[in-house]
């Protein structure tokens, strides 16, 4: 994913769940997603779809985090 795509995903993830302390990204070893995290904590990954353009986030939930 292109830095100046990361930058405007970070600005909306801060914006729509009013959190400063999210980040996007880049991954180290991959250039086709980016990584959302809360502080150092991770939540998940965005992949673009290339044929339309839009986003895709997904966000693992394990069953111990909901204990």
């Amino acid at each position: 994913m292109k830095p100046d795509e990361i930058k405007k995903l970070d600005a909306y993830f801060k914006r729509t769940f009013k959190n400063p302390s999210m980040q996007v990204r880049a991954r180290p070893r991959k250039s086709d997603s980016a990584e959302v995290y809360v502080g150092e904590e991770f939540l998940g990954i965005i992949f673009k779809d290339e044929e339309d353009g839009d986003y895709n986030f997904s966000m693992a939930i394990l069953d111990i985090d909901l204990a």
